[in-house]
């Protein structure tokens, strides 16, 4: 019997950050948070699946002049699109159902200027609440799924090298049950109390500066954003070292969300960066260098050129640039040693990037390949389980998660619904003593148990009809 999708709907949940978050050239303060609900037909008949996201605009589009709004009615535009064309799709199995999906989404797309990571994000969405409504239906998880192989992945569709080959080949035997935070550090964070004034200081139960997030949570891996001020980032890397000199044992990534045009200025300035010698104690723990360039630069021929003749450049992965379903090859062949994971960016995708990292580790174990684990300021109840389900199968043992840092726990959910997401999620989430649900880490990690042994991370139920239907929402910004 054929998978298929019989009606999509969609409500909203409007999100405020507890701190603006800034990355690259952009500043969020508000954040809708969008529910996307379809019924199955078919085999899938009567079952319900879920997809959720925070929209985030500007991470997707880098153009000149767009606001926030008019990326949000692009944004909107591709995921009404995809969810249109789901209910005209018939097919054998999950993985076949997402492929025609993205095939058809990017047949339209190409006579729009929506660049594919944006398109493609109204795929992902579908993508993951058809999987969810699969797993649900199946009464299995998704890394029993996805092991079983039952969503009929077929890995040779985006890397032919893996023709033949199944996710269980590559991927762990047993899903990671816990893994370590990796904390986000955004270039205008305060390190200390010192950097906080009195309209800056918040009174609302969590940590705010580096300094408290170490102490109270324990944490040990870090995401440092760069600002490609060399100059600033420097004396800022110098800072971070001397804070974090007292760690027995840490570990640091960069990312510099394409603060630099071109592969030539990139590497002069990583030159004079290492350089200074007051960095040197943080870069020493570097894991790998996140986007350093600007998406259209990244991994064009002259990039390749640059950076596969510098033998000391650091290890590097794309973000932004990983738009297409086989960027990662050619960012393999450019000189990276890999991609990030955003489930945003789409499951199948970033389950078949692990497979063919893991491929080319063994076929030349003496190089790096990296999949990471990034964030896009994820929250729960459905989003935040959801990518925390598919980091576990890939065993992932660290994770970018900034959404418990940027947002008051889950304070902004119904009372009630906040009561379901504790019981359901015990272990992820802890009740904090204002009595809001709030990421719960120990020693620096998180638990993992109730995300893997649900059927595609969450196990809260869920009622959308009491957020904001799309039909009836309208974007209304406090500044913009």
């Amino acid at each position: 019997m054929a998978i298929s999708v019989r009606s999509v709907d969609q409500y909203v949940l409007d999100m405020g950050l507890r701190m603006p978050f800034h990355f690259g050239n952009t500043t969020l303060t508000e954040l809708p948070h969008l529910f996307v609900r379809i019924e199955g037909g078919g085999e899938l008949a009567d079952q319900e699946g879920i997809a959720a996201e925070g929209l985030s605009p500007l991470w997707f589009l880098k153009e000149p002049g767009v606001t926030f709004a008019d990326g949000l009615d692009r944004m909107l535009e591709v995921i009404d699109e995809a969810t249109a064309r789901a209910e005209a799709i018939e097919a054998e199995t999950v993985f076949d159902f997402w492929l025609t999906l993205y095939e058809r989404q990017r047949e339209w797309a190409t006579a729009t200027d929506h660049p594919p990571l944006l398109w493609s994000f109204g795929v992902s969405l579908v993508e993951r609440a058809v999987i969810d409504a699969f797993c649900r239906e199946r009464g299995t998880t998704f890394h029993r799924a996805v092991r079983e192989n039952a969503l009929g992945i077929d890995l040779g569709e985006i890397y032919p090298p893996l023709a033949d080959r199944e996710p269980a080949d590559y991927l762990p035997d047993e899903p990671q049950r816990e893994t370590a935070i990796r904390h986000t550090v955004g270039f205008t964070d305060p390190v200390t109390a010192d950097d906080l004034d009195a309209e800056s200081r918040l009174d609302d139960g969590l940590p705010q500066t580096l300094a408290q997030y170490v102490e109270e949570q324990g944490v040990s891996y870090f995401k440092i954003k760069l600002s490609g001020d060399v100059e600033a980032d420097a004396e800022r890397l110098t800072r971070l070292a001397d804070e974090l000199e007292g760690l027995s044992e840490y570990a640091v990534t960069l990312d510099a969300n394409e603060q630099y045009g071109d592969a030539d200025s990139f590497r002069a300035d990583w030159e004079r960066l290492t350089e200074t010698p007051g960095t040197d104690p943080l870069l020493e723990r570097l894991r790998y260098v996140e986007q350093p360039l600007a998406r259209g630069d990244a991994l064009t021929d002259a990039a390749r050129e640059t950076l596969t003749d510098w033998d000391e450049r650091p290890p590097m992965i794309i973000d932004e640039s990983d738009g297409e379903l086989r960027s990662l090859a050619r960012a393999l062949e450019c000189g990276y040693v890999g991609t990030s994971h955003k489930n945003c960016k789409g499951v199948f995708k970033g389950l078949a990037n692990a497979c063919l990292t893991e491929h080319r580790r063994r076929e030349d174990p003496g190089c790096e390949y990296v999949v990471s684990g990034e964030d896009l300021s994820t929250v729960g109840p459905i989003s935040l389980p959801q990518d925390l389900a598919v980091m576990a199968t890939m065993g992932k043992g660290h994770v970018e998660r900034n959404g418990h840092h940027y947002f008051r726990g889950m304070g902004m959910l119904p009372t009630d619904l906040q009561e379901n997401l504790l019981a359901a999620h015990g272990d992820l989430y802890r009740e904090h003593e204002q009595e809001f649900p709030t990421l719960a880490v120990d020693d620096g990690r998180i638990s993992l148990e109730s995300v893997v042994d649900a059927p595609f991370g969450y196990g809260v139920d869920l009622d959308l009809e009491r957020f904001t239907p799309r039909s009836e929402w309208e974007f209304t910004p406090s500044s913009d």
